[in-house]
């Protein structure tokens, strides 16, 4: 994968996955795939994610990144792992930087024009709006897109299928990232298979 706008425009829906048992990885990265869905990003929020990361690498066809990256030391555990991506709820400087430094795509969260404009500092102009809904929606992401026309967005955050396609609609929106095609628990590859392929289809 060459960069970030690339890996947004493999899919229209992100997956945002937690994983508890590293057991429930590779089937649930084979059914979103097979679904359609290639992009998986992996939350760093259990102890068995660095570990699910690796291991859906070897799924074929799946683009696996790390999401809920907050700080640098993160960010090298993660690469280490193999993410071919990475996503960070919020954007600092020393995350920023080192993200930079690292080549490695990143998709930084933004809530707001301060966050956007420390992300053009960096050079960055792709970024995830987050939280979509409790930061105002998609009103919210048509007001602040207005002024940075060079930018392009990932909205997480209290979207679901019955709302994803309002902002796929929107031009500076590539694609939205959603944990409601991988719920948590031990993985139903038929039912995750079926709403990865719902969810693919959408924005076509």
């Amino acid at each position: 994968m060459s960069d970030i706008e690339t890996i947004m425009r493999t899919a229209p829906v992100i997956p945002v996955i937690v994983v508890d048992d590293i057991d429930h990885a590779v089937p649930l990265a084979r059914a979103l795939v097979a679904g359609g869905l290639k992009v998986l990003e992996v939350t760093l929020r259990t102890p068995a994610a660095l570990d699910a990361i690796k291991a859906m690498k070897s799924v074929d066809g799946a683009i696996v990144g790390a999401g809920t990256v907050t700080n640098s030391t993160q960010l090298q555990q993660a690469i280490d792992a193999g993410s071919e991506f990475i996503v960070s709820p919020g954007l600092t400087e020393p995350l920023g930087k080192a993200a930079v430094a690292s080549g490695v795509p990143f998709l930084p969260g933004i809530a707001n024009a301060g966050d956007i404009m420390r992300g053009l500092d960096l050079g960055l102009n792709h970024f995830k709006f987050f939280p979509a809904m409790a930061s105002g929606g998609l009103p919210a992401l048509k007001a602040l897109a207005a002024p940075f026309g060079q930018c392009k967005f990932c909205p997480t955050g209290g979207i679901g299928l019955d709302t994803a396609p309002q902002w796929l609609a929107f031009d500076p929106v590539l694609c939205v990232g959603g944990s409601w095609v991988s719920p948590k628990g031990a993985p139903d590859p038929a039912m995750i298979q079926a709403l990865a392929h719902e969810a693919a289809s959408l924005g076509r």
